[in-house]
């Protein structure tokens, strides 16, 4: 669990869970890095890499095959500042940066630790919102499921870039750039499980949007998009964070000015979602959200309220009930091995 160490936050936090219940229980934190705000596991889940979300800008890797994460080597500068995504890919840790609209590749080391920027691909642009979209913000970026390229989120110039990372020498190539909805200010995406769609999470409109994606050709065609609130919602929304159910049939969205969790249903084609539900997410300003490999249970990351809540999913519906919560300060991301 990542969280801001800024706002009280114990830095990065491990926990089990118990496979019967789902129960969280902490075992471990450390505070060995500033602001570790969003986390990503290399794929054999031993170690774990954090962003240092500072003006500055880090990567830092951690050996989590113990109960306590342990800091392996030093953060390594990501060159942008305010880095609030990162992802591992072909042998590299992946950054965007939303402070400085950047996104940096570095490749890591034997030990797992990241090594010195390799590539950094700075975005251009704004939007229509002068206090959100005077700049380039990039938010996310995501590997796409065959690791050939890289899909990297901008809210401030309301689009999705396509990039090519040369894992032999680290370099990025931007391939194309898809607009969306001016004014929409996308911020998180996620891939359905047949790897030909995505979604796109609007943080400032706020809605979701499909695309398809060809693989082949690293083309992102938006073909719909959907209201993630109910119609009678007051106030802003801030959508945060998405995740797919692993049989492709829900899409849940965290909601942070509703406190809720946004359930829609995905037909067949995967292209029209309907929100079915908008559940309380246990808990104040919900940033982060993952689905279990089963599509089970949701853990919520509630930053202002301090606690990661889980919760259980009806099968037939996608809809969660609480099932139990912990304690986390200032929590902002969690992630499961």
């Amino acid at each position: 669990m990542g969280s801001f160490t800024s706002a009280g936050g114990r830095g990065v936090s491990a926990a089990t869970i118990d496979a019967e219940t789902g129960a969280l229980a902490l075992t471990g934190a450390t505070d060995a890095v500033a602001d570790p705000s969003f986390l990503a596991l290399r794929p054999d889940a031993a170690v774990l890499y954090a962003v240092s979300e500072t003006g500055e800008g880090a990567v830092a890797a951690f050996d989590v095959t113990g109960p306590e994460p342990r800091l392996i080597g030093a953060p390594e500068p990501v060159h942008g500042s305010a880095p609030t995504h990162l992802a591992y890919t072909t042998g590299h840790v992946v950054a965007a940066h939303y402070g400085s609209g950047s996104v940096s590749a570095q490749p890591v080391g034997a030990d797992g630790a990241p090594g010195p920027v390799t590539a950094l691909v700075r975005h251009q642009g704004g939007g229509p919102d002068p206090d959100r979209q005077g700049a380039p913000h990039a938010h996310q970026v995501l590997p796409a499921p065959d690791g050939r390229r890289l899909l990297t989120v901008d809210l401030g110039t309301d689009s999705v870039r396509v990039c090519a990372l040369d894992a032999a020498t680290g370099t990025l190539t931007v391939e194309g750039e898809t607009a969306l909805r001016p004014g929409s200010g996308p911020r998180h995406l996620a891939f359905h499980p047949d790897g030909h769609h995505v979604y796109v999470l609007a943080e400032l409109t706020p809605t979701l949007t499909v695309c398809r994606w060809d693989g082949r050709t690293g083309a992102l065609e938006p073909v719909a998009e959907t209201p993630v609130r109910p119609a009678d919602a007051a106030g802003p929304g801030y959508p945060s964070a998405l995740a797919v159910s692993p049989r492709g049939r829900f899409v849940w969205a965290a909601v942070r000015g509703d406190d809720t969790i946004a359930v829609l249903r995905l037909d067949g084609s995967g292209e029209r979602p309907r929100l079915v539900a908008a559940v309380p997410s246990g808990g104040h300003w919900p940033r982060d959200l993952v689905a279990d490999p089963e599509g089970r249970r949701l853990y919520v990351a509630n930053e202002r309220s301090g606690d990661v809540t889980w919760f259980d999913v009806d099968p037939a519906t996608g809809i969660p009930s609480r099932a139990g919560a912990v304690a986390a300060p200032a929590a902002s991301c969690v992630v499961l091995a």
